[in-house]
């Protein structure tokens, strides 16, 4: 007999957990989501995440509002949303710098594992190695040839300390024996805008700021920082092609949950992310700007790729002479 009530009770906890599941999924969304970009507008995570929110309000019938909550490299706006509701109404869009952070900076949080991990929004875009167009670097061995020979005769901008321009230039030091002097801006594009005035003689700069100003002959694109070439710049080699085998630096964006989320939300959330983001209009939007969107994207999937970008940043940290730090407790 308590074999048989035991059975029952087992039987009901599972029809129950069931219907907990199903009324998630009907009762959400019942008010508006915001998605929080820890960075300033107009930057490589908002601009994606705007166009994401559009299509995906489409689809669930409720308003999304994208917050720009900047500060602390992205710390600050993921903060924000580590201490919310687990409710499915504030998102974090996350990106390299949540895996970045974690080996320059003192972070309060695991950016895997104390978040519910939705899935990738985009991949991309490339770093691009760029040069003044007045100067006479025709490819990378010519720059690297005239570095060598010159020990800090060349100046390179950078976004700033532990950011992928940054670790690019020490990365390319240290393959290459050179002693490019890194020269921080606020932000990549005004790197690219130091490159083409000439206040520096190149940087390792995103596709999106690339090749505008190389289609406008203020700098000459000499690789893209990515394993294949790109399809809409097929002439560029890749850095690997030339020799600088794992210099491959590319953002990425993705949505993420505060932990303890309802798995019915995060699965909400997933279909319709990719539903959107599979749309040949979002592609469309997406590609001009050297961005792509996955072909498998379950949450699974996207903490194993953020597995392996963290493991791949810790290592480039040591390269640069940084020990990885620890996360909270």
């Amino acid at each position: 007999m308590t074999q048989y009530l035991n059975s029952m009770l087992r039987v009901l906890a599972l029809v129950l957990a069931a219907t907990t599941v199903t009324a998630h999924a009907q009762s959400y969304p019942t008010r508006p989501i915001t998605f929080v970009v820890p960075f300033a507008p107009g930057g490589l995570s908002d601009v994606p995440a705007r166009a994401l929110a559009a299509f995906m309000q489409q689809q669930i019938g409720q308003s999304i509002v994208v917050e720009n909550r900047p500060g602390a490299s992205g710390v600050t706006g993921a903060t924000s949303v580590l201490r919310a509701e687990p409710d499915g109404y504030t998102i974090l869009v996350n990106a390299l710098a949540d895996v970045q952070n974690l080996h320059y900076l003192s972070v309060p949080y695991d950016p895997i594992k104390d978040f519910a991990l939705i899935g990738m929004v985009v991949d991309g875009p490339p770093l691009v190695l760029v040069v003044n167009s007045a100067l006479p670097y025709k490819s990378v061995a010519e720059l690297v040839a005239d570095a060598r020979a010159n020990p800090n005769k060349i100046s390179f901008g950078t976004s700033g300390p532990a950011t992928s321009p940054a670790i690019a230039v020490t990365q390319v030091n240290a393959l290459a024996n050179t002693s490019i002097v890194g020269v921080p801006y606020r932000g990549s594009g005004a790197a690219a805008v130091g490159v083409a005035s000439g206040e520096v003689q190149g940087a390792f700069i995103f596709y999106s700021n690339a090749k505008p100003l190389s289609d406008d002959g203020k700098v000459r694109a000499l690789a893209v920082a990515s394993p294949q070439r790109l399809a809409n710049w097929p002439e560029i080699p890749t850095m690997a092609e030339l020799g600088f085998s794992g210099v491959d630096h590319r953002g990425f964006v993705g949505l993420a949950a505060p932990a303890r989320t309802p798995a019915s939300i995060i699965a909400f959330l997933n279909k319709h992310l990719n539903d959107a983001i599979h749309s040949a209009s979002f592609r469309a939007r997406m590609e001009p700007l050297g961005m792509t969107v996955p072909a498998d994207n379950t949450p699974e999937q996207f903490a194993e790729f953020m597995r392996r970008e963290n493991a791949k940043q810790a290592e480039l940290a040591r390269l640069s002479g940084h020990s990885p730090l620890q996360t909270k407790p």
